[in-house]
Parts: C-alpha cells; structure tokens; sequence
C-alpha cells in the first residue's frame, strides 16, 4: 500500500463491495481520482480483487493486525480538541475508560480533548455525522495503530466481527 488513504478505501469496500469510484469518494471526502488509485493499489497488492471490487478480507484483516501500524504509524501528538478514536471512539470507550489516555482527530467541533493522531484520511472527522459506521470502523484501526495489547485484541475482536472473519489457527 502506498497511502493510508488504500486502508480506508478497503474499509468502505468491505462493507460496500462494488461501490462505485464516486461513491467511495463522496463518502470518505477525496477526490475520484484518489479513489481509483487506492482500488488499483489495492488490486495490485492482492487486498481487493478486480472482479465486482471485492475485499479479500481475510488477507486485509492480517494486513491490519500485523503490518498497519509499521507501514503507517501514528505519532500521538499535544492534547488537542477533537473527534474520539481508537480506544476512545464509540465501539470501544465503555470498554476502555481511560480518562486521561484519549485520542482524537484535530476538530475545532469535536467532543473530546486528547492527544492528536493524523486520520487515515484527510477528512476523517466529518464521519461521525456523514458515514457512522466507516468512523465507528476507522476508529478500531486506530486501535490497532495506537493501542496496547488489550485495546488491540479487543479492536481486532470487533473488526473480525465485523469483517465477518472467523479466527483461525495456522497450522506451522
């Protein structure tokens, strides 16, 4: 993958198989252009395969679980005002009442004060209200690239639920 932009363009593909290049664009707030390009990274890469755009979503949740945070890490940044992600965000701050150890996107609008992470897409922020559910999903992403040992295993739990991915033990 080149761009952390391919990573949510697999998200909007796993739950929306087929969507259409504009689509995806018109959700996830970047060009068509942009759009296309992750889709034929993804393609090159082995995650989605061309034919009706479909994720190969065992693959991509390995990908996720072993290689998002190295190939595009999050650096937590000052204590800003904003959105709520990964342990914080809407699927896993029950679980997680951390008080102090928050993460957000920068928003000026957003609902929470907490160290700042860069989304993996550029206009990340304006999902909560635009698309629910892609924001309640790149939230566990970011679980998976900020959090520790628990808040990872449970972010994977909830993104192979909802992926729809049994685990399954490899055989060495």
């Amino acid at each position: 993958m080149r761009s952390p932009i391919d990573v949510a363009v697999a998200i909007v593909l796993v739950e929306h198989p087929g969507m259409k290049f504009e689509s995806i664009a018109q959700l996830l707030g970047i060009s068509v252009s942009k759009a296309y390009d992750a889709v034929q990274q993804l393609v090159a890469v082995g995650l989605v395969l061309p034919e009706g755009r479909r994720v190969n979503r065992l693959a991509f949740l390995e990908f996720l679980e072993h290689g998002l945070r190295y190939v595009f890490p999050a650096k937590p940044g000052n204590v800003r005002r904003g959105v709520p992600t990964a342990h914080a965000g809407p699927l896993l701050a029950k679980e997680f009442d951390d008080g102090d150890d928050v993460y957000v996107w920068p928003s000026p609008d957003g609902s929470a004060r907490g160290r700042a992470i860069e989304p993996l897409v550029p206009k990340a922020r304006d999902l909560p209200e635009r698309a629910p559910h892609i924001y309640e999903t790149l939230s566990l992403v970011d679980a998976l690239r900020v959090g520790r040992a628990r808040e990872r295993a449970a972010a994977l739990s909830e993104l192979r639920q909802r992926f729809g991915v049994q685990q399954t033990a490899i055989a060495l």
